[in-house]
């Protein structure tokens, strides 16, 4: 069912009473109750010891959780002169209906600036308040992206899928494009809501690539704030990330083209300005499971190996084949490779008119292949030397722009053969 709003009535009368607001910070949330009371108490003393002048607003927009979560958020105390909404939203089940609500809330209340904190935070500080509104409220940023103090394992997708794309399309070095901690003017929330997205991958868990996409390819301003280290309920990539994965890439890719007349004047790339403070404390480390990678690109080259062949270039193809047959501990599919192949599967996706889900599902052993080759490549560096290797493959990304180029025009698309397959299997 299509809505129309994402608001349920008592909402609505709720906001008709607060009538005006500030600023508005919503926590998208499903079956958090380990967390959310600690997210609201953070926001609630950032506000009132940074923003005490101003009128706020919080939003706890749940997706119909089963545990406590919702119960725990309103029996949450907030600071004097705050107000806090807790509501189940209406739409497609997905981090991006629930912020759907929050935009919603944000453009009614007329909010000078809006938050969005994810609600498994535990590292969250008042501190992480003020860095992220600030650019927003003194500075006339439209768009504020975080950086965080990451464990090298952290972010699998960001730091070997979107940051690369991101970074040598739009040329903007946002280093956490689906870090899901923004802030964000009334003009990026008005933009954000006069989209008809929300019956896509958008409403699910493509809300944060495309919230920074639309930013940077609007024209808005953009900046960072470096909120230190984040510790947060941390996915092992082998275990829980491939749904995520498909839908990021779906939207990343589905943005490619959407957007293709401002990424094809893009040459180069460029920092942004940097608010907060600085990340020197080394994070808490993240579980991950090499073997469980390995095993999963393994299971992925003898189901999808013949179409796999078919779809990269033959020296992409034998790079797989080379991983395929190496030792756990000496796994690597290296960055040239890597490179080649997401440049490669995105212009397959583009001319692909039919069976994009079934490619990416294809593709997601490769991202396990990719992840356990980072982990055998930094497993001896802490987080900060890990980053500048993931530094080092943007920039491989951003070098090799013109292949991309190049693939994006060339002729081709689905043979008969292979679509035959695919619909087969």
């Amino acid at each position: 069912m299509k809505y129309d709003t994402s608001l349920r009535q008592w909402i609505a009368r709720r906001m008709e009473m607060i009538e005006r607001a500030d600023i508005v910070v919503g926590i998208p949330c499903y079956n958090n109750q380990d967390t959310i009371g600690h997210v609201v108490k953070m926001v609630s003393h950032g506000l009132y010891d940074h923003f005490k002048d101003y009128r706020s607003v919080i939003v706890i927009s749940d997706g119909g959780s089963t545990d406590d979560t919702r119960e725990i958020a309103r029996d949450t105390n907030v600071r004097p002169w705050q107000e806090k909404l807790v509501s189940i939203y209406r739409g497609v089940a997905g981090k991006g209906s629930a912020l759907r609500s929050i935009f919603e809330i944000a453009e009614h209340l007329d909010a000078k600036a809006t938050m969005v904190v994810d609600s498994d935070l535990r590292s969250i500080t008042g501190e992480w308040v003020k860095h992220l509104l600030d650019p927003v409220l003194n500075h006339q940023y439209d768009f504020v992206s975080p950086v965080y103090t990451r464990y090298k394992y952290d972010g699998t997708i960001t730091n070997n899928v979107v940051y690369n794309i991101t970074r040598a399309l739009y040329g903007k070095r946002i280093r956490q494009p689906i870090g899901g901690d923004f802030a964000f003017s009334v003009k990026a929330a008005r933009h954000y809501m006069e989209q008809d997205v929300w019956d896509t991958d958008i409403a699910r868990f493509g809300i944060d690539i495309w919230m920074t996409t639309s930013a940077v390819v609007q024209s808005m301003s953009v900046c960072q704030a470096h909120l230190g280290t984040k510790i947060h309920d941390a996915k092992d990539p082998a275990a829980h990330l491939a749904p995520m994965f498909r839908q990021v890439v779906h939207t990343l890719f589905s943005l490619m083209e959407n957007n293709e007349p401002f990424w094809r004047n893009v040459k180069g790339s460029q920092p942004t300005e940097i608010f907060g403070g600085n990340g020197d404390s080394e994070p808490e480390p993240v579980s991950v499971n090499l073997a469980a990678l390995c095993r999963g690109f393994r299971h992925g080259y003898d189901q999808f190996g013949i179409f796999w062949e078919q779809i990269f270039s033959p020296e992409s193809f034998e790079a797989i084949k080379s991983a395929y047959e190496t030792p756990d501990e000496e796994f690597n599919l290296d960055i040239s490779s890597w490179v080649s192949i997401l440049y490669e599967l995105a212009a397959t996706f583009h001319k692909w008119e039919a069976h994009r889900y079934k490619l990416l599902e294809f593709a997601t052993p490769l991202y396990n292949g990719r992840v356990a080759s980072f982990i055998n490549s930094t497993i001896d560096m802490d987080s900060r030397q890990a980053e500048a290797v993931v530094e080092e493959q943007a920039k491989a990304f951003e070098d090799r722009r013109g292949y991309l180029d190049e693939l994006w025009t060339a002729a081709g698309g689905m043979t008969e053969d292979l679509n035959r397959k695919l619909g087969q299997s």
